[in-house]
């Protein structure tokens, strides 16, 4: 092989690694993307839960969105609980890429989460096990963004808190008890301007314990 040939053949092998490399570049930046974590979408009033198919807005207590891969809306749930059942289920199969809950230390009131009020449940601190029921009537696992506001909650409704990892399938996928089924509700006063203290002013109704 003279020297001509032998700088032409290094020359295709140096540009097919260019090509090859440029390749996969191009991939890892189309698979970023992809996966990039979504911002949380605003919820409107049409917008219908994923399990019972009702519009979102008419239930009380906090609520969950959950992002999927190729998906460019999430899909909603009525109540935290029902985001989590579709977590944690066994049957879930689909990649997700976030899921954002209502943040109740900074909710207005439990009829009313306020606007754009949403927050990563991987950092979110859950009471799991309060006498707090969700809107479709079921036991509330009830997200908060600050942990000492968990902690105070817990300590006036009962619960213990857990993080998301924390949380089992059984926790959120048990059947519900016939006296579970019952329309909970939880009254609260105005979030703007109160510190963690104020959660200790909060009243439940009959139904919610």
């Amino acid at each position: 092989m003279n020297i001509y040939k032998t700088n032409i053949y290094k020359t295709n092998i140096f540009k097919g690694i260019l090509i090859v490399f440029s390749l996969a570049l191009l991939s890892a930046c189309q698979s970023n993307v992809a996966t990039q974590k979504p911002e949380p979408a605003l919820l409107s009033e049409d917008d219908i839960g994923f399990f019972d198919q009702m519009i979102v807005v008419d239930h009380e207590g906090p609520r969950a969105q959950i992002h999927l891969a190729g998906s460019p809306d999430p899909i909603w749930f009525s109540s935290v609980r029902d985001g989590l059942a579709y977590f944690k289920s066994p049957e879930q199969s689909a990649r997700i890429l976030a899921i954002y809950v209502n943040d109740i230390g900074v909710a207005n009131s439990w009829q009313d989460m306020g606007i754009g009020n949403w927050t990563d449940a991987e950092t979110a601190f859950f009471v799991v096990g309060s006498n707090a029921k969700g809107g479709m009537g079921a036991p509330e696992p009830v997200p908060f963004s600050s942990e000492i506001k968990a902690k105070e909650f817990s300590l006036e409704r009962g619960g213990e808190i857990l993080k998301l990892a924390d949380i089992t399938a059984e926790m959120v996928l048990a059947p519900m008890k016939p006296e579970q089924m019952r329309q909970g509700q939880m009254e609260m006063p105005s979030m703007e301007g109160s510190d963690a203290a104020d959660i200790k002013d909060m009243n439940m109704s009959p139904d919610g314990g």
